[in-house]
């Protein structure tokens, strides 16, 4: 009985694991195809390079520093950290790291485009 309900459990967590990331992938192209339509299209965009910053941010910062980027456990709140920090202080600890959070996680246009968004964030 033990080993019926054990393979169940598993055989679940497979299949609940292989719908999970096939959505999130196909979501992604969606976006990535209307932001690169978009970005040629308009050419006075919010990021020159065509970078969706709050989708880097989605990507990237939500699963230490909380969905609403509110801050959680050791992680701070960006919800507001553009009232604490400059632009260039954002810049550099997100490409230099600072604590636990590891340098590089974010790099080139998208890290341009992240920190200049969050310092908007007061």
């Amino acid at each position: 009985m033990k080993k019926k309900l054990l393979a169940m459990l598993f055989g679940s967590a497979l299949i609940l694991g292989a719908c999970g990331g096939g959505g999130n992938d196909t979501a992604d192209d969606a976006t990535d195809t209307g932001k690169d339509n978009t970005a040629t299209e308009q050419s006075g965009g919010e990021s020159a390079s065509g970078v969706d910053p709050e989708q880097v941010v989605q990507q990237k910062c939500i699963s230490c520093h909380g969905e609403n980027l509110e801050g959680q456990g050791n992680f701070p709140a960006l919800n507001d950290v553009g009232s604490r920090l400059s632009e260039d202080e954002i810049h550099d600890i997100i490409e230099n790291g600072k604590g636990a959070m590891p340098a590089g996680l974010v790099q080139g246009e998208e890290l341009d485009a992240v920190a200049k968004w969050l310092s908007e964030k007061k």
